[in-house]
């Protein structure tokens, strides 16, 4: 049977797990009429949170209302193929048609006959506009007229597409204050989002609705893992279904990865069982969900980060439990005022947060056992050891 779970980048899961309020906020938003708050929202997030996720279940509730919904990336040259989006449903029309004639002389007469096998011209649609607002208020027009609404969503945002992203933002506030039935909802990584918000042109997309999805509670997580084995065919015990959640930590990609080995597991090796996700199954599942979830997120979150953030994570993945950040300070041979520049950058990115005060841990998991197997860690023993000698 085709394994439920899927761990692929924005691919929907089959349960979206701890959601339900952000998403009936929406509905209400879009019943709500126009100049609903909730039309105009940002998700933020770290990677692996399910922020394409939560654009892709948003677009189908405006789909379900017969909305047009166009998904972009914020990729160099979005702006033109919103535009191309907009005219997708232009064709040409017909402008005049000449039916078929034939017609042949009788006998006594010279022998002739004509076929005029008729003929169709078609008048090219008209030009397209190439401004953006221009193109949505044309559509617009259309669609309106059947109660029908756009909504736009935008994935990734980023300051290097900083140029289109003012000229989207600024003909969606333009649309917004024509009372025109739009939406419009952007994703990124929290410190890209700032960036964009924090824009001088871009002001009043501070007043968007902020959605920050973090972790899933592990009952919720539980719950998914019992209802989504269950309506796929198989059985998993109580044990099972606890152990799934908790190697999860209520990390939403996790969620994903953890299911997809177990379910996989379950149909491998010595001890495979179609029917039932054994104890065995799921340890060996969790096991290689830890190694995907270090190749599939840790890895790019540290490429990522400037080399002093990384050094500060190097430092913090010496201790079995949370970290006094003066502690961090004196590995990184710097003053606590400097290390908690780095502090700050690593909480905005989801990637640690504050566990009391004065001490800090890791928000993404099992990202101390990514960066110590990785061999960070023993390189920075022998530099600890060092400075202590």
């Amino acid at each position: 049977m085709a394994n439920p779970f899927k761990p692929t980048a924005g691919m929907t899961p089959p349960v979206l797990v701890g959601r339900t309020d952000d998403i009936e906020d929406f509905s209400y938003a879009l019943d709500d009429g126009v100049g609903a708050p909730g039309r105009l929202m940002y998700l933020t997030g770290a990677r692996g949170v399910g922020k394409t996720v939560m654009l892709n279940a948003l677009g189908d509730i405006a789909r379900k209302r017969d909305w047009l919904v166009i998904d972009e990336t914020a990729e160099a040259g979005f702006i033109n193929r919103l535009i191309d989006a907009l005219h997708e449903d232009d064709k040409s029309h017909l402008s005049s048609l000449t039916m078929p004639t034939a017609s042949i002389s009788i006998p006594g007469a010279p022998i002739s006959a004509s076929v005029n096998l008729g003929g169709a011209q078609f008048a090219p649609p008209a030009e397209r506009t190439l401004d953006f607002r221009r193109a949505m208020s044309a559509k617009l027009d259309k669609l309106e007229r059947k109660h029908r609404g756009i909504l736009i969503t935008l994935d990734e945002v980023q300051a290097s597409s900083i140029a289109e992203i003012r000229s989207l933002a600024t003909a969606v506030q333009h649309l917004i204050r024509e009372q025109r039935n739009i939406a419009f909802i952007f994703a990124g990584l929290p410190s890209m989002v700032e960036n964009v918000i924090n824009d001088d042109v871009l002001t009043f997309l501070r007043r968007a609705e902020r959605k920050h999805l973090g972790d899933v509670p592990l009952d919720a997580v539980r719950q998914a893992f019992a209802d989504t084995v269950t309506a796929n065919g198989k059985h998993a015990d109580d044990e099972v279904l606890s152990m799934l959640a908790r190697a999860t930590n209520g990390y939403p990609f996790m969620i994903q990865l953890v299911g997809y080995w177990a379910w996989r597991a379950s149909e491998t090796g010595p001890t495979a069982d179609a029917g039932e996700i054994t104890v065995d199954a799921a340890e060996r599942g969790i096991a290689q969900a830890k190694l995907k979830l270090g190749d599939m997120v840790h890895g790019p979150a540290i490429d990522g980060l400037s080399a002093m953030a990384r050094a500060y994570l190097l430092a913090m993945a010496q201790d079995d439990g949370p970290s006094a950040t003066s502690v961090i300070a004196k590995r990184l041979e710097r003053d606590q005022i400097y290390a908690n520049v780095y502090r700050t950058q690593l909480i905005k990115e989801d990637i640690i947060y504050q566990s009391s005060y004065g001490h800090v841990d890791f928000k993404l998991p099992y990202l101390r056992d990514y960066l110590r197997e990785h061999g960070a860690f023993h390189q920075m023993r022998r530099t600890i050891a060092g400075l202590t000698d």
